[in-house]
């Protein structure tokens, strides 16, 4: 699961662009299940368990990353942009860039020495900034990158530390690689895969998806935040690495099943899974869109917490991870005859 998670952080596939994700995730899956590509372009996959379950169960992970879309080339040949999803522009500044035909970029910033001491304190607004691909002018820029061409952080993939790995992309491919192992191991319950589109966009594929699927509960596998570092109060930490899955109770795009937060505990405590409640009301993923489908659809969300989410430095722990895939195959069980 690990190498896949490697593997998935180097594909590279902002929102709108998940054809080569898509593609890896196929040839993982396609010897253990059916599967098909919905017209949004998610991928939705039926495993076939020991036994056939009363519900109907779904379990989703986003195939897509955040990046940035080149909007406007200057004379000079460089790129002006939009990101596509939520970036902090201080995790872009000085930041290198690779476009889906394999040109790299990096975001220029002037240089310190020709700041002003009050410019010096303050972020460059993200209108101000432009993509240098080593171009001198607009014709040779287009020959490599073109209007309408995505992105994506351009960062490596490394294990470090205590059980630490660290890579772009860490959201959600930890959670689609957390799919596949399910998808190639022997299931208790039949089961319904979505690897969706576009999530950090507006959760827009997993609606379509749950709207094809039709599930009576649903599982969606997620990062989130982890914000325990130096001279962040506890009461915003949100979750923290090393304690385990991270289970939501609330954020600003689904307020959760009470019942199902209490199952996911109590069952966590039965198999001595770690796990830990996501703190604060904050962040939004695909359960925002799920759970209104068609008549509704009781979710869930179990998170990988992560730190520096949205940057080309996402870092998680193994060990979290091992308990995100325990507690998602435990609650598969559970809500497959609830």
């Amino acid at each position: 699961m690990f190498k896949t998670i490697e593997e998935l952080s180097l594909i590279n596939g902002a929102s709108g662009r998940e054809d080569k994700v898509r593609e890896y995730i196929i040839s993982k899956i396609k010897d253990y299940c059916q599967y098909r590509t919905d017209a949004m372009g998610n991928l939705i996959a039926f495993k076939k368990g020991r036994e056939t379950p009363k519900n109907k169960i779904m379990l989703d992970a986003h195939m897509d990353e955040v990046g940035i879309i080149i909007t406007y080339i200057e004379k000079d040949g460089t790129l002006r942009f939009s990101c596509v999803g939520g970036i902090d522009t201080k995790v872009i500044l000085g930041r290198s860039f690779i476009f889906e035909n394999g040109a790299v970029g990096t975001a220029g910033v002037t240089p310190i020495h020709l700041l002003s001491d009050s410019e010096r304190k303050k972020i460059p607004d993200a209108d101000s900034l432009y993509i240098d691909i080593g171009a001198s002018s607009k014709e040779e820029a287009e020959k490599y990158v073109k209007i309408g061409e995505t992105g994506v952080f351009l960062s490596d993939f490394k294990e470090f530390g205590d059980s630490k790995i660290k890579g772009k992309a860490l959201d959600d491919r930890v959670g689609c690689a957390v799919l596949i192992d399910m998808i190639q191991s022997d299931l208790p319950y039949d089961a319904y895969f979505s690897f969706s589109v576009q999530e950090e966009i507006g959760l827009r594929g997993a609606a379509a998806a749950a709207f094809g699927i039709n599930p009576d509960c649903a599982i969606v596998f997620e990062t989130t935040t982890a914000a325990d570092i130096i001279d962040v109060p506890p009461h915003k930490q949100v979750c923290l690495l090393g304690k385990g899955a991270a289970v939501s109770f609330m954020d600003r795009s689904t307020i959760y099943s009470r019942e199902l937060f209490d199952t996911a505990f109590r069952i966590a405590g039965q198999k001595g899974i770690k796990v830990q409640a996501k703190t604060m009301v904050s962040g939004g993923n695909n359960a925002g869109a799920v759970h209104k489908s068609r008549e509704g659809v009781k979710t869930i969300t179990i998170n990988t917490p992560c730190r520096y989410l949205h940057s080309a430095v996402c870092v998680c722990d193994k060990n979290d991870i091992k308990n995100v895939r325990l507690l998602g195959e435990a609650l598969l069980s559970e809500l497959a005859n609830a």
